[in-house]
């Protein structure tokens, strides 16, 4: 069997910054990472700017959906990525923490999310490169 690093990126309405992060962490491994996104307090849908700037980018999130955060969830990733959430992700030994410090997209247009995506998406090469899983042609 081989093996297969998971990440679990958090946010507090997983309709945004964590959405874009599994995206491109699902695109740019290849399917080589497992990965899961949730909210401390989903919101009923993604951020409509969020959908356009990822559409941008040939990522389509149309089928995806805000997820409610579970310890089942924290305590099957190996590594965990807050965006925002604060204390609400629970904390278990063991596991890789990373918090990013990333502006909210919530109530902003597609011209403000535009850099918070591409930050997202450097910082996803560079979390796939610490993992030593190569980053695949991304889209566009």
């Amino acid at each position: 069997m081989t093996y297969r690093p998971s990440v679990l990126y958090v946010c507090v309405h997983n309709a945004g910054r964590s959405q874009m992060a599994a995206a491109y962490t699902r695109v740019l491994s290849g399917g080589a990472v497992e990965v899961r996104s949730a909210g401390s307090a989903p919101a009923d849908s993604i951020n409509p700017a969020v959908h356009a700037a990822m559409l941008e980018d040939g990522i389509d999130l149309s089928a995806e959906s805000p997820k409610v955060l579970t310890t089942e969830a924290v305590q099957a990733s190996e590594v965990v990525i807050t965006m925002g959430c604060g204390d609400a992700c629970p904390i278990f030994p063991g596991k890789r923490y990373e918090d990013w410090q990333l502006e909210d997209p919530a109530d902003q247009g597609v011209e403000s999310v535009r850099p918070i995506r591409d930050d997202i998406k450097r910082r996803v090469g560079e979390l796939l490169a610490s993992l030593d899983v190569p980053v695949q042609d991304g889209p566009r």
